[in-house]
């Protein structure tokens, strides 16, 4: 029973894959490179590529092939049988040439050459079988099925040679490859590691449970916070580092304490994220992982119902914990008592405790959102004035109305009304009109719906970039497919509003001026939303409209009552 077990961990506490190609072959591989046919790949797959190249997804040695794609799937196991849950692959458009047994250069966005893959196998995947199988349901208001979308229909997979990591500029010391945090971990002297996995800012909270957890195993922190891609609408990781750098130096013992970044491109995926996340802390020299409430969970679905239960991740990791060779620390909630200064699980507690807690939803807008400093006792000073200083109140930060609907349903007429009322109000906007931006922005686009998902993501880029720098953007075009404006809704992340125009077919057809629905039924316009086309209507929006007996001045003051009661408006 003891073989069988070490046997079982052995991949995950092992020798390192350690995919770079050695120095002194460096410069003939990289000419080499510069002649082959290159793909450019997305940021999570070089997010994937770095882990992958330091050993951090060991035992895996390559982006996945088909038997382990779909082994993965069906059983979260490798073919051979060790416990790996989230498949990693490297997508790529079915129009691509790339030639089976051919070498191929693996190019980053500024198009410098990382790698160099030998490709061995090329095959589809589907999209609602992944979506079902990962994450539990196929809906697009997960923001990484929304991304998938997009993705390529085809993964390839074959031996990789790492010529370069991606390069960051940021934070560069708290960047160490798994053989690093290892060796200096085991410098602290003790046996026992406790990661902590964090997406988010530390509050006393996790202060709290964070040294209970360590304490309990007489062992080290590994403060491990995710610096790659994460939920869209987290707080920006330059912001959360600066936090974590400032608690470790004044409220963490130094030799039980130890913060490293960790490059991974999350997937929100819950309870398989879970036991993934197990595994790459394993790689990096841990023993134990604090599991809290909703793990890796990523928000409400289409329907406003959570993704995943609350503690589906912490059993999960209980069910293959000795397979892992990483022990669960999880945690129920965790409240502040107010007479004896201290944090408890709440399950510990008797019923009439007199207790505080602020929620998250709260420290965004009861707090942050309204410019309201964060108590003492749920934050350190010092913490609480990093996040004032980085979230100003919502009325200086982006906000993005997306409106979408059937032609001639209302769009840009209550858009008009609503820029005016804003002005008014004092709260400047940028209006991107569906019928302008196909003007300037998206000429030559047709009406296909490539060409249309093409439209659309244009018009969400710009949006997104000027939410990021606390503007207000107004889109008005009618982005018919559900996807795509989930998709939208992920790259704009917090403060995306979808306004619906839900104005009838029969109402908008009556109302025609232009005539277009008109040639549209005589088959003049082909591919016409609503006619030839299908129109997706949102299934859960932030705000429903109608223009049929209603006039587009009182939706417009609706819809700015409403951000004025969100905060990003101030009242007169």
């Amino acid at each position: 029973m003891i073989v069988e077990k070490a046997r079982l961990i052995a991949p995950y506490c092992g020798q390192l894959v350690n995919l770079l190609v050695p120095r002194e072959q460096l410069r003939e591989q990289a000419a080499y490179a510069n002649s082959l046919p290159s793909i450019q790949i997305s940021p999570r797959v070089e997010c994937d590529l770095e882990l992958l190249a330091v050993g951090a997804f060991s035992p895996l040695n390559r982006f996945m092939n088909q038997a382990e794609y779909q082994s993965v799937l069906d059983t979260m196991r490798l073919p051979d049988g060790t416990l790996f849950p989230m498949p990693i692959t490297l997508p790529i458009d079915m129009g691509a040439e790339i030639k089976l047994g051919a070498d191929i250069a693996l190019r980053d966005r500024k198009n410098v050459i990382l790698a160099i893959m030998t490709v061995e196998e090329i095959y589809e995947w589907d999209l609602a079988e992944t979506a079902a199988k990962v994450f539990g349901k196929n809906d697009s208001r997960h923001p990484i099925i929304a991304e998938m979308h997009r993705w390529g229909k085809a993964n390839i997979s074959g031996k990789l040679k790492v010529l370069r990591l991606p390069q960051h500029l940021d934070f560069a010391e708290l960047r160490r490859t798994p053989a690093e945090t290892r060796a200096l971990l085991e410098s602290y002297g003790h046996d026992n590691v406790v990661a902590f996995q964090t997406r988010n800012p530390l509050h006393r909270v996790h202060e709290a449970l964070t040294k209970r957890a360590t304490s309990n195993v007489d062992g080290v922190l590994l403060l491990h916070p995710v610096v790659g891609m994460t939920q869209p609408g987290d707080v920006d990781h330059y912001t959360r580092v600066r936090v974590y750098k400032t608690l470790l130096d004044n409220y963490y013992e130094k030799d039980r304490s130890l913060l490293s970044l960790l490059p991974l491109a999350m997937r929100m995926a819950g309870p398989r994220e879970a036991v993934w996340h197990a595994i790459i802390r394993r790689n990096y020299g841990a023993n134990h992982l604090i599991v809290g409430r909703d793990h890796a969970g990523p928000g409400p679905d289409s329907n406003g119902e959570p993704f995943y239960g609350p503690y589906d991740a912490q059993d999960m990791i209980f069910r293959y914990a000795n397979e892992l060779g990483v022990k669960p620390a999880p945690f129920t909630e965790m409240v502040y008592l107010e007479d004896e200064d201290r944090y408890e699980e709440n399950s510990n507690l008797p019923n009439d405790a007199k207790v505080r807690k602020i929620s998250g939803t709260q420290v965004r807008e009861d707090y942050l959102g309204r410019g309201v400093q964060l108590p003492p006792w749920f934050s350190r000073p010092p913490v609480a004035k990093i996040l004032s200083e980085s979230y100003p109140p919502r009325y200086r930060r982006g906000v993005c109305l997306w409106f979408t609907g059937l032609s001639g349903s209302g769009k840009s007429t209550t858009a008009e009304h609503i820029v005016h009322q804003l002005l008014e109000k004092g709260r400047n906007v940028t209006v991107l009109d569906g019928d302008v931006v196909r003007t300037h922005l998206s000429k030559g686009l047709g009406f296909s719906k490539d060409d249309r998902d093409t439209n659309i993501r244009r018009i969400g880029y710009v949006a997104s970039e000027i939410v990021r720098h606390g503007g207000m953007v107004i889109c008005a075009a009618i982005s018919p497919y559900r996807a795509t404006r989930e998709e939208v809704r992920t790259m704009v992340g917090e403060g995306f509003m979808e306004i619906h125009m839900s104005t009838p077919l029969e109402y908008v057809e009556a109302q025609d001026i232009k005539g277009l629905y008109a040639k549209a039924r005589r088959g003049e316009i082909k591919g016409f939303t609503g006619i030839d086309d299908p129109y997706e209507p949102p299934l859960n929006p932030d705000f429903s409209l109608t223009a049929e007996n209603t006039r587009a001045e009182d939706n417009a003051r609706l819809v700015v009552s409403r951000l004025i009661k969100l905060g990003y408006v101030r009242p007169d």
